[in-house]
């Protein structure tokens, strides 16, 4: 472990702050209403991020820098890999959307979700309490910006202010858990918060209502229930290409932020904020499912079935300290990382249909408007119906294996509550299989409404017959993935 090197922790967020600024710039001399020198520009500084990111991850080493206040080790560098790629995807699949629906001038698609990417880097790196709520605020405002993008839609105007109002509650709340955790232990320093609260000489109960907020405002940030009023609303409201930035990379920092703070910060108090993790992940799977079934909506559809699947990663969260022991903790975070990379991975096919299915005057949003998909599209069907059976939990897809291996992780601790909570979360999954497969039953044997044929260039359809691909063959061959998720929390256990 490397102490002295500081500059080296923040070179990626460095580089993307710079040609976040300086593609702001160039943007005001183009001219051409797709942006094109904007998304090449883009495009190619997303692309050098993630190797960059690979190759810090391929390292294993661990480095702190700027006074402990931020860390750079093999979980976080492959995080911050899997979102760049997640950005990048998004863009590729949401930029034939944006620009029909004229959101492409001004260029503020591809700066505000480069900004939102900072602010995952920030929260993935950050080793102390204020530099993990910069990074959250800067996501945050990006995100608020972003839903708010159509400014003459007023769905989208109205989603924006229900994100913004809710947000800022859920801010506060994490900020107010944060300032007594600081209040108890006298450190904004992960490190330093860890050492005090393991020797037990301080308030325990401060400790635990401090704790209690800062769970809350984690739940509100995954859109776990009951603080996920806000997913449905959003999730309908935004242009559905900014749905997806909102839905898929800006988890994988969400997670990023749970394992810094609740592991890396207060895992000496994990008998406390597990039994809470238990309760929000019963109420998102119950919650999630059910309200999922009596929706028409597909987006909001998707945003339930969203709390759903984040009631699995909680479940991940809170195998992993059984009776003080931390024996299983390892297995039970990297099953949670894994779920989540995978859940990240397939959200975008499935958002990935739904926009290059939109076209100008209409935004196939309906479940009904995906009727007779397969005659119109075999290639967009098939890869709806892989990503919604992994969703499912069909073997032998990803989806599948990152239910299981979760479900494994809770099972190993042997106790009958965590026994009672597996058979729950097989239950809930087969309630949630219905409306998964009632989307695979309207593309595959309704007649279509429209005879018009389904187009796309060819580029994008190419990154979604890959990312179709990868759902399937991550889970037929699911180890490689699993050990780098395993590898990549040893490690950040370890340090």
């Amino acid at each position: 472990m490397m102490n002295n090197v500081n500059w080296m922790t923040a070179y990626p967020e460095i580089f993307l702050l710079v040609m976040a600024c300086l593609i702001t710039l160039v943007d005001l001399w183009v001219k051409s209403p797709k942006r094109d020198l904007t998304h090449g520009l883009t495009m190619g500084t997303l692309g050098v991020l993630a190797v960059i990111q690979a190759v810090y991850a391929s390292t294993g080493e661990t480095v702190y820098g700027f006074g402990h206040m931020v860390v750079s080790d093999a979980m976080g560098n492959w995080l911050k890999c899997f979102a760049t790629l997640a950005v990048m995807t998004t863009l590729v699949y949401g930029r034939p959307y944006a620009a029909d629906r004229k959101m492409l001038h001004g260029g503020e698609l591809f700066i505000l979700s480069m900004f939102s990417l900072l602010g995952m880097f920030v929260m993935i790196s950050g080793n102390n309490f204020l530099v993990l709520y910069l990074g959250l605020e800067l996501l945050t405002l990006s995100s608020y910006a972003l839903v708010a993008l159509r400014r003459d839609h007023s769905n989208a105007t109205e989603a924006a202010m229900k994100y913004f109002v809710l947000g800022a509650l859920a801010s506060g709340f994490l900020l107010y858990g944060l300032s007594m955790m600081y209040g108890a232990t006298g450190s904004l320093d992960l490190t330093a918060v860890f050492q005090a609260t393991a020797s037990g000489h301080i308030k325990h109960q401060v400790l635990v209502l401090g704790v209690v907020f800062v769970v809350c405002g984690l739940a509100f940030k995954l859109g776990a229930a009951p603080f996920h009023m806000w997913v449905p609303d959003v999730y309908q409201g935004a242009p559905t290409a900014v749905t997806l930035m909102i839905a898929g990379a800006p988890k994988l920092a969400a997670f990023a932020l749970m394992m810094r703070l609740l592991v890396d910060g207060m895992l000496p108090m994990a008998i406390d904020w597990q039994q809470m993790l238990l309760v929000l992940a019963v109420l998102s799977l119950l919650i999630g499912n059910l309200s999922a079934i009596a929706q028409t909506n597909l987006k909001r559809m998707l945003a339930f079935s969203t709390i759903a699947q984040m009631g699995f990663v909680l479940i991940g969260m809170l195998a992993g300290v059984n009776n003080g022991n931390t024996l299983s903790a390892a297995n039970a975070y990297s099953s949670a990382m894994f779920y989540m990379i995978s859940y990240v991975l397939t959200t975008l096919g499935v958002f990935g249909v739904i926009l290059l299915l939109a076209r100008e005057g209409f935004e196939s949003e309906e479940i009904s408007d995906l009727a007779g998909l397969n005659q119109r599209s075999p290639l967009f069907a098939g890869v709806m119906a892989v990503c919604l059976f992994s969703l499912a939990g069909v073997p032998p897809l990803v989806g599948f294996f990152a239910k299981l291996s979760v479900l494994q992780a809770l099972i190993a601790s042997e106790q009958i509550s965590s026994l009672c909570m597996a058979v729950f979360a097989v239950m809930m999954s087969l309630v949630g299989a219905f409306y998964y497969l009632r989307i695979i039953k309207v593309m595959y044997f309704d007649p279509p409404l429209t005879a018009s044929t389904v187009s796309a260039d060819n580029h994008v359809k190419v990154v979604l017959a890959i990312n179709g691909g990868l759902v399937l063959v991550l889970g037929l061959l699911p180890g490689g993935l699993m050990s780098l998720c395993a590898v990549a929390v040893v490690q950040a256990l370890g340090t």
